[in-house]
């Protein structure tokens, strides 16, 4: 009867993680040698694990990564100008405590969306929410808000994400509203969060691509200042796989 009701208590207050450590006990003859401490040490680190994958869970579910990657699995063999210290000093992800940005730049299959969604992924994993986009993306669900009038939910919600990861920039030309809402974005989280661009187009001609100077300078101006910059070289990956 006590353990039924200890059961109810566990469930009540949501301890999900020392409820099933606590069964996993009960049906361990060899538990009851612990003494009382080990075994509540036990339930209590099954609870805080429990709650880091549910929150790891969540973090990873709300990121909507592209593609599955983590920073272990990094290829260093293939030549496309890797440097594993480099690449350990952005894995740190100092760069997102200091709420500084990213710029990933290199040729069509260069494995810059995999990079994105690794460090987004160790992002997760080190408690930071994440959001993945791609640019095109980001415009039209802005484009949408603007008109069924969500649009400060949805910068205010761009504005909450530690990491913001902008995929497929300079993809296609831009409109003068495009460029007014990038500018909104990030003019907004400017020294205050961390946005990863991945872009098939070298920097030297982001300017161009954003088109009006003001609007230009004003965005490379918060985008690029003390921004990490890593630009992949050599053939795809895709094409050498294969």
């Amino acid at each position: 009867m006590l353990m039924q009701q200890t059961r109810e208590h566990l469930t009540t207050l949501r301890l999900t993680g020392m409820l099933q450590a606590l069964e996993e006990q009960l049906g361990q003859p060899a538990m009851a040698e612990l003494s009382f401490e080990e075994r509540l040490g036990i339930l209590v680190d099954r609870e805080i694990l429990y709650r880091e994958n549910r929150r790891l869970g969540r973090l990873l579910s709300g990121a909507k990564l592209r593609v599955s990657a983590c920073v272990e699995d990094i290829d260093y063999r293939h030549a496309r100008g890797l440097e594993k210290s480099r690449m350990a000093s952005l894995i740190s992800l100092d760069w997102i405590r200091q709420s500084l940005n990213l710029c990933l730049t290199g040729p069509t299959g260069c494995g810059k969306t995999w990079l994105a969604c690794a460090m987004g992924n160790e992002a997760c994993r080190r408690g930071f929410s994440v959001r993945y986009l791609r640019l095109p993306r980001l415009f039209e669900m802005l484009r949408i808000a603007h008109g069924d009038g969500s649009y400060s939910k949805l910068m205010n919600q761009l504005l909450k994400t530690d990491l913001l990861i902008l995929d497929d920039w300079g993809i296609q030309k831009i409109s003068a509203a495009q460029r007014n809402d990038l500018m909104e974005v990030i003019e907004d989280r400017h020294g205050r969060r961390s946005t990863l661009i991945a872009s098939q187009l070298p920097i030297e001609h982001w300017h161009e691509y954003i088109g009006e100077a003001t609007i230009a300078d004003a965005v490379l101006d918060r985008l690029l200042h003390g921004a990490h910059r890593l630009s992949l070289t050599g053939d795809s990956m895709r094409r050498s796989q294969a």
